[in-house]
């Protein structure tokens, strides 16, 4: 009897031990281990979270959960507000792009495996943070990003050396170690050891992928102070994303005034679509390290112009020794597109142009149109660098393309001066008429440029020469501007149907 007793008691015993360690260790952590079995450094876990010991056991798989599209996002600092959405965009034009949004992450306490997929293809690991807004402990121990994509090809490379199946062209299945392949045709070696060539493969079997990721993912050991659904803030930079701007300029019929569009124009080659995303955009030249990393793979791009607008769709407003470009409303941005927006659009904007010699620049007169960047003449906003494209009517009402031009980065109140192109009826010629060397370091040397025209109206012209050394304009046919040290203008006019010469001479000392 007392045997009978004590084994029920060690029955008991057991079962009770059994159902305490079922409730500690659920089963999907024996799920997880057999997935993921890390080598966990515990005394870094224990240091990183300001000395709390860290057991194996809290050890978890954390499901990633989509992102919550009614969330707000946060600007990471203090006090600084925040935007509609869970996903925001800042595009650089240097073939970059900050990107930041809000997952829901179920985590347990102590140190859990999360896997962050969905990610860019072109992104930077080392840049990547990870912000709980809610408690500051919750931080990153580890990261592995993986990015070696499930295609024939790698599945392929996986499996040399190992037993797959294959059915050839004649519609035979083949079974054997994989020892070679290229393009439509495998190497076998048959379990008698007899080497098959197969060429014109119709399908290959293999058991599974072979730890090939379907996207680029992010696999974090990622500790968290408390359980619960938690909502992370991560933020990474990534290269396949640029923007820059493309100007349209319309003349009136006189060449004094125009009707001006803005557009932005944004490239999304990143890998990777990004859903109705809150878009900003930075005009300015920033510092990197290295340089951007090339495109992977070439792919067709989609162009989509969103609808047109008077109104700017865009903020502007300063930022550090930049300017920066807020979309009003929410973006989406497909994997190799290209998207134009509305910048801004101005009318009746006065415009001058302008017909300009330089020799330093070639014997053809160039044509070019200038405005001030005001608040009272338009656009009068700092305008980033772009392409300045350039059209007028003609006299059967038709639209005609006259040119294009880049502009740099243009702020409010500067003047823009764009190229349009060379002019057909006015031309010049520069003549060398007159050469004397006065000293070992002084020459006394004589010009004349012929400007002609050809049309029926008189036609303004600036002639600009370039002067080097000390110099001294002795005598001039005609009154003359000193630009700066090394540059003099002068401005007249070439009569209808006429010619203008332009005369100086000039003392120059080295």
């Amino acid at each position: 009897m007392g045997v009978k007793k004590r084994l029920l008691w060690i029955m008991v015993a057991f079962f009770g031990v059994m159902f305490v360690f079922s409730a500690c260790f659920p089963q999907e952590f024996g799920n997880m281990a057999r997935a993921y079995d890390p080598a966990v450094n515990w005394d870094e876990i224990e240091s990183a979270v300001d000395g709390e010991r860290v057991e194996p056991g809290a050890y978890i798989d954390a499901k990633v959960q989509p992102a919550d599209p009614i969330g707000f996002l946060s600007s990471g600092t203090g006090g600084a507000g925040g935007v509609d959405g869970a996903l925001e965009i800042t595009i650089y034009e240097q073939d970059l792009a900050l990107v930041k949004e809000r997952r829901e992450i179920e985590l347990k306490s102590g140190v859990n495996l999360v896997e962050y997929g969905n990610v860019a293809a072109r992104i930077d690991p080392a840049s990547v943070m990870v912000e709980d807004p809610e408690n500051r402990d919750t931080a990153v121990i580890e990261q592995n990003y993986e990015y070696d994509l499930v295609s024939s090809y790698s599945l392929l490379e996986k499996y040399l050396e190992k037993e797959i199946t294959v059915t050839a062209g004649d519609g035979e299945s083949y079974s054997g170690k994989l020892l070679g392949y290229e393009e439509n045709g495998v190497v076998l070696e048959g379990k008698d050891g007899n080497i098959l060539v197969l060429q014109e493969i119709l399908k290959v079997e293999v058991p599974d992928a072979s730890g090939l990721s379907t996207k680029p993912t992010l696999v974090w050991q990622l500790y968290s102070p408390v359980s619960g659904t938690r909502e992370l803030l991560t933020s990474y930079l990534t290269g396949g994303m640029s923007w820059n701007a493309d100007y349209a300029l319309k003349s009136n019929a006189d060449e004094t005034k125009a009707d001006i569009r803005g557009w932005v124009n944004i490239d999304n080659q990143a890998g990777i679509d990004f859903e109705a995303a809150s878009m900003k955009l930075v005009s300015g030249e920033i510092n990197r390290v290295s340089a951007p990393q090339p495109v992977y793979e070439a792919m067709e791009e989609e162009l989509v112009a969103e609808d047109a607008a008077v109104e700017s769709p865009f903020t502007e407003e300063g930022f550090f020794e930049y300017h920066l470009y807020t979309l009003e409303k929410p973006v989406t941005l497909k994997n190799n597109q290209e998207k134009q927006i509305s910048l801004f659009t101005a009318y009746s904007v006065p415009i001058k142009k302008e017909l300009i010699y330089d020799s330093f620049s070639g014997d053809r007169v160039r044509v070019f149109l200038t405005l001030q960047n005001s608040e009272e003449n338009g656009p009068g906003m700092p305008l980033p660098a772009g392409v300045f494209r350039t059209y007028k009517t003609d006299s059967a009402g038709d639209l005609q393309f006259l040119g294009e031009d880049r502009i740099e980065h243009t702020p409010e109140n500067g003047e823009i001066r764009a190229a349009v192109g060379t002019s057909f009826d006015v031309t010049a010629s520069r003549t060398e008429t007159d050469y004397e060397r006065v000293s070992d370091n002084a020459e006394r040397v004589s010009y004349e440029i012929e400007l002609t025209n050809s049309k029926a109206q008189a036609q303004a012209v600036t002639v600009v020469e370039q002067l080097f050394g000390q110099w001294e304009i002795l005598e001039s046919s005609d009154e003359y501007e000193k630009i700066d040290a090394f540059t003099v203008e002068f401005r007249v006019t070439v009569p209808a149907k006429g010619a203008k010469t332009v005369s100086y001479r000039v003392e120059r000392r080295f």
